[in-house]
């Protein structure tokens, strides 16, 4: 069984965060491990505040989980500060730590900004050149370029930008695209599609799944990035791993169990066919 650790913060909730990271994880038959980079006070109809670990306290839950057994694969979500962002690319480095998956958590879906500038850059220096992929959301993929996503071929433009930072492989998921845009462009709603958007190299891959009219997308990016890794440890390629990882966020999203008055969270333990 391989074993992936999840670097990110607590969604008490469930639906995001470490746990829906954890519950990712098992659905693919790994191993789970952790260390919490911040407790945040949350439901699904909003974020109501944090409190952030000092980068000491990450370090000596990773260190342990490290120094005992093999690390398959590394998922990082919430980096709130420079310190903790510089520790953890420390520990990349120093231990020589396989297909890094960064989720740059920085900006929300509707646009709130969740780490300042500074943490930013660091994120950016530090642990972009360290990454196998990285996987923004259009908020985030827009923050993080300067580039407006209005249209498709923005979506390269801004990738090739992450690309310059260090980034080995950029996937930017599309799959809010028509839901903030859609007004804008005209587009009819039988015309909408989840796609995203993976770039290696030069090459652009493009993985598209029927858009599902739902409120039920809490954690789908935690929960998209955490099933990249645990397929990437599992032996697959990283085109496979985005292949089947979007399979699985699609079924996850259909198959919501809606709890809750807000935003529901995705069903994590939904199962998908891994050979392809």
């Amino acid at each position: 069984m391989k074993v992936v650790l999840s670097i990110a913060g607590l969604d008490p909730n469930g639906g995001a965060g470490i746990i829906a990271d954890i519950k990712a994880f098992t659905a693919f038959d790994c191993f789970a491990t952790s260390a919490i980079t911040s407790v945040t006070f949350q439901n699904t109809c909003g974020v109501f505040g944090s409190i952030s670990q000092t980068a000491d306290s990450v370090r000596q839950q990773i260190l342990p989980i490290i120094n005992d057994i093999q690390v398959s694969a590394v998922k990082t979500g919430m980096l709130p500060t420079v310190e903790i962002i510089e520790e953890i690319a420390r520990i990349i480095s120093e231990n020589k730590l396989k297909n890094i998956v960064i989720d740059p958590v920085v900006r929300s879906t509707s646009g709130f900004d969740l780490i300042d500038n500074i943490a930013l850059k660091s994120l950016i220096e530090k642990l972009f050149p360290l990454s196998d992929i990285i996987t923004p959301n259009i908020s985030e993929a827009e923050r993080i370029s300067g580039i407006a996503i209005e249209r498709e071929s923005d979506f390269a433009e801004a990738a090739k930008i992450m690309q310059n930072f260090g980034a080995k492989a950029v996937l930017i998921k599309g799959g809010h695209f028509f839901e903030v845009k859609s007004e804008k462009l005209k587009v009819k709603s039988e015309d909408k599609r989840a796609v995203d958007y993976l770039f290696i190299g030069n090459e652009k891959y493009t993985f598209e799944a029927e858009y599902i009219d739902t409120k039920s997308t809490h954690g789908t990016g935690c929960t998209l990035s955490s099933a990249i890794a645990a397929n990437l440890a599992n032996g697959k390629t990283l085109i496979e791993a985005v292949e089947i990882a979007k399979k699985y966020i699609t079924l996850a999203i259909r198959m919501s169990p809606n709890l809750g008055k807000g935003n529901p969270s995705v069903n994590h333990a939904v199962k998908v066919e891994t050979q392809i």
